[in-house]
Protein backbone atom coordinates (compact mmCIF):
# COMPACT_ATOMS: atom_id res chain seq x y z
CA UNK A 1 0.00 0.00 0.00
CA UNK A 2 1.56 3.29 -1.13
CA UNK A 3 1.61 6.55 0.82
CA UNK A 4 -0.92 7.98 -1.68
CA UNK A 5 -3.34 5.07 -1.18
CA UNK A 6 -2.94 5.27 2.60
CA UNK A 7 -3.81 8.98 2.50
CA UNK A 8 -6.73 8.39 0.13
CA UNK A 9 -8.14 5.66 2.36
CA UNK A 10 -7.84 7.87 5.45
CA UNK A 11 -9.66 10.74 3.71
CA UNK A 12 -12.40 8.39 2.50
CA UNK A 13 -12.98 6.97 5.98
CA UNK A 14 -13.22 10.48 7.40
CA UNK A 15 -15.67 11.52 4.67
CA UNK A 16 -17.88 8.57 5.59
CA UNK A 17 -18.28 9.98 9.08
CA UNK A 18 -15.42 8.37 10.97
CA UNK A 19 -13.53 10.61 13.36
CA UNK A 20 -9.86 11.11 12.44
CA UNK A 21 -8.81 8.89 15.37
CA UNK A 22 -11.21 6.10 14.37
CA UNK A 23 -10.17 6.37 10.73
CA UNK A 24 -6.50 6.07 11.68
CA UNK A 25 -7.12 3.04 13.87
CA UNK A 26 -9.26 1.37 11.21
CA UNK A 27 -6.51 2.02 8.69
CA UNK A 28 -3.90 0.50 11.02
CA UNK A 29 -5.96 -2.66 11.42
CA UNK A 30 -6.38 -2.83 7.63
CA UNK A 31 -2.62 -2.36 7.23
CA UNK A 32 -2.09 -5.40 9.46
CA UNK A 33 -4.26 -7.52 7.16
CA UNK A 34 -2.28 -6.61 4.03
CA UNK A 35 1.25 -6.51 5.41
CA UNK A 36 1.65 -9.36 7.87
CA UNK A 37 1.48 -13.10 7.99
CA UNK A 38 1.57 -15.60 5.16
CA UNK A 39 -0.48 -13.45 2.80
CA UNK A 40 2.11 -10.68 2.65
CA UNK A 41 4.00 -9.99 -0.58
CA UNK A 42 6.51 -7.75 1.18
CA UNK A 43 10.12 -8.88 0.65
CA UNK A 44 11.74 -10.98 3.31
CA UNK A 45 15.05 -9.78 4.67
CA UNK A 46 16.98 -10.14 7.90
CA UNK A 47 15.41 -12.02 10.82
CA UNK A 48 16.02 -11.12 14.45
CA UNK A 49 17.99 -14.27 15.37
CA UNK A 50 20.99 -13.98 12.99
CA UNK A 51 21.28 -10.25 13.66
CA UNK A 52 21.24 -10.69 17.44
CA UNK A 53 23.84 -13.43 17.12
CA UNK A 54 26.01 -11.22 14.91
CA UNK A 55 26.02 -8.11 17.09
CA UNK A 56 26.15 -9.86 20.49
CA UNK A 57 28.49 -12.74 19.73
CA UNK A 58 26.13 -15.11 21.56
CA UNK A 59 26.23 -18.29 19.52
CA UNK A 60 22.69 -19.61 19.84
CA UNK A 61 20.45 -20.72 17.00
CA UNK A 62 16.86 -21.68 16.47
CA UNK A 63 13.67 -19.74 17.06
CA UNK A 64 13.96 -16.70 19.32
CA UNK A 65 11.62 -18.14 21.96
CA UNK A 66 14.06 -21.02 22.55
CA UNK A 67 17.07 -18.84 23.32
CA UNK A 68 16.35 -18.33 27.01
CA UNK A 69 16.26 -22.07 27.74
CA UNK A 70 19.09 -22.83 25.31
CA UNK A 71 21.34 -20.43 27.20
CA UNK A 72 21.01 -22.37 30.46
CA UNK A 73 24.40 -23.81 31.37
CA UNK A 74 26.09 -22.11 28.41
CA UNK A 75 25.69 -18.38 28.98
CA UNK A 76 25.07 -16.29 32.07
CA UNK A 77 21.47 -15.11 32.42
CA UNK A 78 19.70 -12.57 34.58
CA UNK A 79 17.10 -9.84 34.80
CA UNK A 80 19.23 -6.69 34.69
CA UNK A 81 20.08 -5.10 31.34
CA UNK A 82 23.75 -4.77 30.38
CA UNK A 83 25.36 -3.53 27.18
CA UNK A 84 26.06 -6.52 24.96
CA UNK A 85 23.35 -8.70 26.49
CA UNK A 86 20.44 -10.10 24.49
CA UNK A 87 16.91 -9.32 25.62
CA UNK A 88 14.86 -12.49 25.12
CA UNK A 89 11.17 -11.85 24.44
CA UNK A 90 8.56 -14.47 25.20
CA UNK A 91 5.96 -15.38 22.58
CA UNK A 92 2.93 -13.16 22.89
CA UNK A 93 -0.18 -12.86 20.75
CA UNK A 94 0.65 -13.39 17.10
CA UNK A 95 4.39 -13.12 17.85
CA UNK A 96 4.51 -16.88 18.29
CA UNK A 97 8.25 -17.30 17.75
CA UNK A 98 9.34 -14.68 20.27
CA UNK A 99 12.01 -12.09 19.54
CA UNK A 100 15.62 -11.35 20.48
CA UNK A 101 17.32 -7.95 20.58
CA UNK A 102 20.82 -6.89 21.63
CA UNK A 103 21.23 -4.16 24.25
CA UNK A 104 23.55 -1.47 22.92
CA UNK A 105 23.35 0.91 25.88
CA UNK A 106 21.73 1.18 29.30
CA UNK A 107 20.32 4.70 29.76
CA UNK A 108 18.84 4.31 33.24
CA UNK A 109 17.06 1.72 35.39
CA UNK A 110 14.03 1.81 33.09
CA UNK A 111 15.47 2.60 29.66
CA UNK A 112 17.82 0.85 27.24
CA UNK A 113 18.76 1.17 23.59
CA UNK A 114 18.38 -1.91 21.40
CA UNK A 115 19.84 -3.23 18.17
CA UNK A 116 17.46 -5.62 16.46
CA UNK A 117 15.97 -6.73 13.16
CA UNK A 118 12.51 -7.51 11.80
CA UNK A 119 10.52 -5.39 14.25
CA UNK A 120 9.25 -2.23 12.56
CA UNK A 121 8.18 -2.15 8.91
CA UNK A 122 10.31 0.55 7.29
CA UNK A 123 9.62 1.97 3.83
CA UNK A 124 7.03 -0.75 3.30
CA UNK A 125 9.44 -3.57 4.04
CA UNK A 126 9.86 -5.93 6.94
CA UNK A 127 13.12 -7.54 8.00
CA UNK A 128 14.81 -4.18 8.50
CA UNK A 129 17.59 -3.44 10.99
CA UNK A 130 17.07 -0.83 13.71
CA UNK A 131 20.05 0.28 15.79
CA UNK A 132 19.99 2.20 19.07
CA UNK A 133 16.21 2.36 19.40
CA UNK A 134 14.53 2.77 22.76
CA UNK A 135 12.90 0.13 24.95
CA UNK A 136 11.36 0.99 28.30
CA UNK A 137 10.69 -1.30 31.26
CA UNK A 138 7.03 -0.95 32.22
CA UNK A 139 6.87 -3.79 34.74
CA UNK A 140 5.39 -2.86 38.15
CA UNK A 141 8.48 -4.13 39.98
CA UNK A 142 11.10 -2.68 37.61
CA UNK A 143 12.25 -6.25 36.89
CA UNK A 144 12.22 -5.97 33.08
CA UNK A 145 9.48 -8.57 32.70
CA UNK A 146 7.48 -6.23 30.41
CA UNK A 147 8.71 -3.63 27.94
CA UNK A 148 7.46 -1.16 25.40
CA UNK A 149 9.58 -0.88 22.26
CA UNK A 150 10.19 1.86 19.70
CA UNK A 151 7.97 1.40 16.62
CA UNK A 152 9.18 3.31 13.57
CA UNK A 153 5.84 3.96 11.82
CA UNK A 154 4.62 6.05 14.77
CA UNK A 155 8.06 7.45 15.64
CA UNK A 156 7.54 6.53 19.28
CA UNK A 157 7.05 3.66 21.68
CA UNK A 158 4.45 1.08 20.75
CA UNK A 159 1.62 0.58 23.22
CA UNK A 160 1.93 -3.17 23.80
CA UNK A 161 3.61 -4.43 26.98
CA UNK A 162 5.79 -7.20 25.53
CA UNK A 163 6.76 -10.02 27.95
CA UNK A 164 10.48 -10.59 28.46
CA UNK A 165 12.06 -13.79 29.82
CA UNK A 166 15.27 -12.01 30.79
CA UNK A 167 18.74 -11.13 29.53
CA UNK A 168 21.38 -13.47 28.13
CA UNK A 169 24.90 -12.18 28.76
CA UNK A 170 27.87 -12.85 26.45
CA UNK A 171 29.82 -14.57 29.23
CA UNK A 172 29.98 -18.24 30.08
CA UNK A 173 27.60 -19.57 32.68
CA UNK A 174 28.88 -20.28 36.17
CA UNK A 175 27.41 -22.67 38.70
CA UNK A 176 24.11 -21.85 40.37
CA UNK A 177 20.61 -21.25 39.18
CA UNK A 178 19.36 -17.94 37.83
CA UNK A 179 17.74 -16.05 40.72
CA UNK A 180 13.98 -15.72 40.47
CA UNK A 181 12.45 -12.30 39.98
CA UNK A 182 11.45 -10.71 43.26
CA UNK A 183 7.77 -10.91 42.49
CA UNK A 184 5.72 -12.48 39.77
CA UNK A 185 4.54 -9.82 37.37
CA UNK A 186 0.91 -9.83 36.24
CA UNK A 187 0.09 -11.17 32.79
CA UNK A 188 1.09 -8.68 30.12
CA UNK A 189 -1.75 -6.54 28.84
CA UNK A 190 -2.20 -4.66 25.60
CA UNK A 191 -2.68 -0.95 26.20
CA UNK A 192 -4.49 0.93 23.46
CA UNK A 193 -7.77 2.48 22.37
CA UNK A 194 -10.73 0.10 22.33
CA UNK A 195 -12.73 0.38 19.13
CA UNK A 196 -15.81 -1.62 18.27
CA UNK A 197 -14.90 -4.34 15.79
CA UNK A 198 -11.18 -3.51 15.75
CA UNK A 199 -8.05 -4.57 17.58
CA UNK A 200 -7.64 -2.82 20.93
CA UNK A 201 -3.96 -2.33 20.14
CA UNK A 202 -3.46 -1.90 16.38
CA UNK A 203 0.20 -0.93 16.70
CA UNK A 204 0.99 -4.07 18.69
CA UNK A 205 -1.07 -6.08 16.21
CA UNK A 206 0.90 -4.70 13.26
CA UNK A 207 4.20 -5.70 14.93
CA UNK A 208 2.92 -9.13 15.89
CA UNK A 209 1.48 -9.71 12.42
CA UNK A 210 4.98 -9.90 11.02
CA UNK A 211 5.15 -13.42 12.50
CA UNK A 212 8.67 -14.82 12.52
CA UNK A 213 11.33 -12.62 14.00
Amino acid sequence: MTKRSLFTTLVALTALGATPALAAITLAVDFESVSGGGGSNLPESLQCVPYARQVSGIQLRGDAWTWWDQAEGRYARGFAPKAGAVMAFRPYGKMQLGHVAAVSKVIDSRTVLLRHANWSPINGRRGQVEDDVRAVDVSPGNDWSEVRVWFAPVQGLGTTHWPVAGFIYPTRARGGAVPARLAAAPAPQSHGLAVQGASSDPIGAIIAAYGTR
